[in-house]
């Protein structure tokens, strides 16, 4: 089950990413994030509150949620801290890349999960499971050497930073989800974790509305908005579920979820009307692939 949990989160994390694209034509990042992440908070607060007053409505179910320690709160905000950061950044350069390029760039993220996942948990992959992700490592290098094409230098852009810093700290908060899901339930990681990015991405907010700073610009009301809440919500109780099953292994539902390239791909090509489709196909086939092979090979 735990593999296809990660397959339905790519799938609706990929349709997400569309959205976040849309969406940012519109609006400015912080508060694209803000509205979006207290929308989940709303979505998920039902099972919050049953837990607060001890109704019992979803015991024994993956919708249960404990009440947790101080310290597991701790630890949930401080992945909440990590992914605001991580969201920050990747939507800063998903507004200012081509989705077809940002969305491959994230794709990378697995390979690093996979070098802590062998360090840290010490997962071990076996001989098919390493063909895929060698495979997949070669697709990624071709796309990157695609969109060169289009006049993005993965070296000196800026915005190809900001999506590295959205890789790199997206890794760090994997491998506390691990960490996390062995002793927390998936509904109260992901619900305080939500609440908990609310208000640190609404304190960035008020704080550039009153200070003044450049990065604030007025909120427009944008449908897209409710359409984010929906499918990262979604898509995040999939990815917990799946890391929480017994016998999940991280650096496959990372390269799985990652997969979600493919629905950027479809989308960026339809609505997006991007360049050098051909190049990046070849580069998405691969990958495609790369993922087939992890999947059956983790059976």
């Amino acid at each position: 089950m735990w593999l296809w949990a990660a397959v339905g989160s790519a799938i609706l994390l990929g349709i997400y990413d569309v959205f976040k694209k849309q969406a940012s034509t519109r609006n400015d990042v912080l508060h694209i994030l803000l509205y979006a992440t207290a929308l989940s908070t709303v979505l998920l607060s039902p099972f919050i509150i049953a837990s607060a007053f001890g109704t019992g409505w979803f015991e024994g179910t993956v919708f249960d949620v404990s009440r947790g320690s101080l310290r597991d709160h701790l630890l949930v905000l401080l992945k909440s801290a990590i992914v605001s950061v991580s969201w920050i950044t990747g939507l800063m350069g998903l507004k200012n890349l081509p989705i077809t390029t940002a969305g491959t760039i994230k794709a990378s993220r697995p390979v690093f999960v996979l070098i802590g996942s062998i360090l840290i948990f010490g997962e071990r992959l076996n001989l098919w499971q390493w063909v895929a992700i060698i495979i997949a490592m070669f697709a990624l290098w071709l796309l990157g050497h695609t969109s060169k094409k289009e006049g993005v230098d993965f070296v000196r852009n800026k915005w190809i930073f900001c999506m590295w810093v959205a890789v790199i700290t997206g890794v760090i908060s994997a491998l506390i989800d691990k960490h996390l899901m062995a002793s927390m339930e998936p509904m109260f990681v992901q619900g305080w974790c939500n609440f908990y990015i609310a208000l640190i991405m609404a304190a960035i907010v008020l704080f550039g509305r009153f200070a003044k700073r450049s990065y604030y610009q007025p909120y427009k009301h944008d449908w897209a908005i409710w359409l984010i809440a929906l499918f990262i919500t979604a898509s995040d109780f999939l990815y917990f579920l799946s890391l929480h099953s017994s016998g999940s292994m991280l650096s496959v539902v990372s390269m799985l979820r990652r997969s979600s390239v493919i629905i950027t791909f479809v989308f960026g090509a339809i609505l997006f009307k991007e360049k050098n489709l051909r190049s990046k196909g070849l580069a998405l086939l691969i990958l495609l692939i790369a993922m087939t092979i992890l999947v059956f090979s983790s059976r």
